[in-house]
């Protein structure tokens, strides 16, 4: 479906208000909304009291994510009444996950929606927006997801605009691994793959405007098969190389990945390109193969040691985060046991850990031998203390030794500048602002524990 202009004439300046919720997608997402908002007359704002049109971008994997959305929306409601009252429009639309699964819901319980649209179809905003002025409210929630990539990839969609020295880029989206918790496969769809062509010329573009450092996104990133240059299907680490090529483009690094998509060639290719930063996102979730087998991981305890020992057998230093689930039905004292003893031998520099929480629809939800709250709660003290623990151990190695450091913006502090080691160190320097987009080599001198200061070198590259 094409995007149709509206043929109401538009201010010369509206405002656009667009927060985001959960995974990295979607702050991908948030940005193309701007993006195609911006020929309708739309301007970015950070002060949702100013906005013509507030965007909700929504995330259901997070606990009671539905209810923080129609809280939020209240807020939202009496914010576009006061500012009726005084002859100004404002229009609200729900985009996201939740959108996707609760379309319906959210505007029987929210008569100020005025449009809720999809993951797949944010580039249907413009026409969207018509029909809810003209017509009444409006959902717009199937599955697109041939119809949005073909929008990325169109000539004539709005050239990607520089939102820093990094940036994201969308390759894959979908999942079909239909882990038992999980609502990804209802509200992303399932698996597909950019095209290498089109990926790369976004890349070019990015690469144009001063990013230096791509973040490759995906449900399933990892899990990339598009189709090459040469006509073939190529895997991530296939697109990665070539990436890499790219003038100016000097790293990479991706997310969020899948054990069982860790084929040998992604692995070793984290030996041979050196584009590809020492830093890895993947999620175990379980240490128990019992849990593991009851969530539908399709991958073991072993497996998951096995491919962290042939990483760090081309990348002794490389950084390893992950996610955990505590209290999923049916986890025991010994197969909590086992989440810690990975976690131990592991030693990742940060994760992301929650409490079980059953999603409407999902298998999980259905299943006997649910954990009470107050052992989940334990569980997940735990957990999070001893990866603090392994956090800080992995700050603190990192006094004495020099980093390469891209530069990003301005410190935390006044005459500092920030940026970000391979490993994904938090670092900041005593410099001016010229130094943003550059790399330069960094001695550590001292760490609180979430970032690192040190000391400018000569090297510059």
């Amino acid at each position: 479906m094409s995007i149709i202009k509206s043929q109401i004439a538009v201010p010369n300046k509206r405002k656009l208000f667009v927060k985001s919720y959960g995974c990295q997608m979607n702050v991908y997402d948030a940005g193309r909304m701007a993006d195609v908002l911006a020929p309708e007359g739309y301007d970015e704002t950070n002060t949702p009291e100013d906005a013509d049109l507030v965007i909700l971008n929504t995330c259901h994997i997070r606990e009671r994510a539905s209810e923080k959305i129609f809280s939020e929306l209240g807020k939202f409601r009496d914010m576009k009444l006061e500012r009726q009252a005084l002859g100004k429009e404002t229009l609200i639309a729900v985009a996201g996950c939740v959108a996707q699964a609760e379309g319906k819901e959210i505007f029987r319980r929210q008569k100020a929606v005025d449009v809720v649209v999809g993951p797949q179809n944010y580039h249907r905003l413009p026409d969207l927006l018509q029909k809810a002025r003209t017509s009444g409210r409006v959902i717009d929630a199937e599955f697109a997801s041939e119809d949005k990539f073909d929008f990325l990839d169109r000539p004539s969609a709005e050239k990607t605009r520089s939102r820093g020295v990094t940036s994201f880029l969308t390759i894959q989206e979908g999942c079909d691994k239909f882990c038992t918790f999980c609502v990804v496969p209802y509200t992303r769809g399932a698996e597909i793959s950019r095209s290498a062509a089109k990926i790369i010329a976004e890349a070019k573009d990015l690469a144009s405007a001063g990013v230096r450092e791509l973040t490759l996104l995906g449900q399933n990133v990892n899990a990339y098969h598009g189709q090459g240059l040469d006509g073939k299907i190529w895997p991530f680490e296939r697109l990665a190389e070539e990436i890499a090529k790219i003038d100016g483009i000097s790293r990479i690094r991706y997310s969020t990945s899948h054990p069982k998509d860790m084929t040998l060639g992604l692995m070793r290719a984290h030996r041979h390109n050196p584009a590809l930063m020492p830093y890895l996102h993947l999620p175990v979730q379980s240490g128990s193969d019992k849990i593991l087998a009851a969530m539908n991981r399709d991958h073991t305890r072993a497996h998951y040691f096995d491919i962290i020992d042939e990483l760090r057998e081309g990348r002794p230093d490389i950084a390893l985060s992950s996610d955990f689930i505590v209290g999923f039905p049916g986890e025991s004292d010994e197969d909590f046991a086992d989440t810690l003893s990975l976690i131990e031998k592991i030693k990742f520099s940060a994760a992301y850990s929650f409490k079980y929480s059953p999603r409407p629809g999902t298998p999980a939800a259905k299943m006997n031998q649910q954990i009470p709250e107050v052992v989940m709660a334990e569980r997940l003290s735990a957990v999070q203390a001893l990866v603090e623990k392994q956090r800080h151990e992995f700050h603190h190695a990192a006094l004495g030794h020099s980093f390469d450091v891209l530069f990003e913006k301005p410190g935390r502090k006044p005459g500092q500048v920030g940026g970000k080691s391979p490993f994904l160190h938090g670092v900041h320097v005593e410099g001016s602002l010229d130094l943003v987009g550059q790399i330069r080599s960094v001695e550590i001198v001292a760490s609180s524990g979430t970032s690192l200061e040190g000391h400018l070198k000569e090297t510059q590259t």
